[in-house]
Parts: structure tokens; sequence; C-alpha cells
């Protein structure tokens, strides 16, 4: 396998506490990989807002790696979030993962735009490149975002992300690669000039997976299925499964000309460590050039 891949990894804001003590512990671990940036989420309708500057600014200060912060638009007005933009330039972040949002818990289920605020992702890009110059990250779905009609439709969204600014695109996470590799294929024969990283969620919990994947509309592969069956019980042999399947899936990746992934780490570095070891990514000098 090649040692030349790209990665990137995604955490949450932590509470205070153990939970805070166990992040930095994380963040330190993964930082001996390397990545390209680190990104740090943003609580549904900015309700961890506080966190997420104060986590961003650390990471600046303290470490050598680049931070990503994440950003939505719902349910604050264009001066909110403009505010939230220039925090995050003063305090040196110079990448934004520009994100519409989804409601918090209890305020409904579909976007609705605040009435003096941002429309769209794309309207948050355009408001963000004016404020200052930076790259400017956005999603992606590779199986239809849950309230698009179509994959068309978000092929649409996305080419008027990339017209605004946006250079990257970071795929919610998949299990099967063809849905990547069919995304990959219509963004070129669209001409959207945007980067598509992979986004890799490993299993922690298969169980939650489901979950998650329900929510977002993403399928499992029944052979995954099997192959986590009864395993949540098991830990240890779960953790090595999961390693295992996320490694196999970046590498048939990887040969289909894929050099750059996202990881959703869940704050913990036990599976994203050795997963990135398998695909040659972290490993000392002395490895890498034998």
């Amino acid at each position: 396998m090649s040692n030349k891949l790209a990665v990137s990894f995604e955490f949450f804001p932590p509470k205070a506490g153990d939970a805070e003590i166990a992040f930095w512990q994380t963040l330190r671990r993964l930082e001996m990989m390397k990545p390209d940036f680190v990104s740090v989420t943003y609580g549904a309708g900015g309700t961890t807002r506080d966190r997420t500057l104060n986590t961003v600014s650390r990471i600046v200060k303290e470490t050598g790696l680049a931070p990503a912060a994440h950003l939505t638009c719902v349910g604050a007005s264009k001066d909110e979030v403009n505010a939230v933009v220039r925090d995050f330039w003063n305090a040196g972040v110079r990448h934004i993962l520009a994100l519409r949002g989804d409601p918090p818990a209890g305020v409904g289920t579909r976007f609705s735009p605040h009435p003096d605020g941002y429309r769209n992702a794309a309207d948050l890009v355009r408001g963000i490149r004016e404020i200052a110059n930076f790259q400017v990250s956005v999603s992606a779905y590779p199986e239809k975002h849950p309230e698009s009609v179509s994959i068309e439709e978000d092929l649409a969204f996305l080419a008027d992300k990339a017209d605004h600014g946006a250079t990257h695109a970071i795929t919610q996470f998949f299990f099967h690669n063809s849905f990547y590799l069919r995304l990959r294929d219509r963004i070129a024969a669209r001409g959207i000039n945007i980067k598509l990283l992979p986004g890799i969620l490993p299993i922690t919990n298969f169980a939650k997976a489901q979950e998650f994947a329900a929510k977002c509309g993403a399928h499992i592969p029944p052979a995954m299925t099997a192959r986590f069956a009864g395993l949540d019980k098991d830990p240890e042999t779960r953790n090595l499964m999961a390693a295992m399947v996320a490694a196999e899936q970046v590498q048939a990746l990887e040969r289909e000309g894929v050099d750059a992934f996202h990881f959703y780490t869940l704050n913990r570095a036990d599976l994203v460590y050795p997963i990135c070891r398998m695909i040659g990514v972290g490993a000392p000098a002395e490895e890498q050039a034998a």
C-alpha cells in the first residue's frame, strides 16, 4: 500500500472534566498520524459554540495541528454567525466546515432559515469568504441527503457551494464504496471543481452505527451485519473486526485512486490509530522507507 495517503480526523468538543482530559489524550495520540487537519463539530443550533471555539483555540495554541471549525447557520442571524466567523479567525483558525445544520432537539425536524440568517450552506460559504480568506469545506451525501428529492438535486447544491468558494467536500459516512465512487464520477461529469473526501466511520458499537445510518440514510451491507453479529458484547473482537473492516474499505478506495480520508473518531483513538497504521499512515520513518 502507498504511504502517501492523507488523513484528517473529526472530533466533538468535550465537556469539562474527565471527558476533556480524555479528549486531549486522544488528540495527542492521533497527532502522531500527522493529519492534514482536525475538525471540531458545532452542536445543533450552535449549542456548543463556546466549547467549539475554546477547543479550536487551544489546538492552535498548544499543538502543531491545523483545526477546521464546524459552523452552522440554523437558528441564527447573519450578524450572529458572522461574529463567530470573526472569532474563529481571531483565534488563528483558517479552515471552516460550513454546514446548513439541523434544528436542536424539540425544535422541529426540517430546516427553516432564520428571518435574518443565511438561506443555506452555499449562502453561508459566500458569507464566510466575504469576511476572510478561509479555506471552506462543505458536506456531501453519497446516498442522497435525507431531505433531497434526488442525487441530482444534491449535485446542484454542491455545485452552488463550490461556485461560492468551497474547495473540499467531506462525505457522510458510507459502507458501500460504490456510492462514493458514483458520486465522485457525477461530480467530475458535471465539472464541479471540488475535492471529495470520503468520511470513514470505524464501528465502536454496531447497534449505534445502525441508528446513525438510519438517520442519515446510509445503507449497511448484509455481509457487514453478519460480521458484527453478537460482537457488541465482545468488545475486543469487535474492535479487531472494526479496524479490519475500515482498513479494507480504505484500501479498496485507494485502489480506485482515492488518496485522502476523513475519519469520524467519536473522540476515540483506540480504533483510528491502528487503522491508520494498517493503511501505512503514521509509521516511523524507517518503517515507511522499508
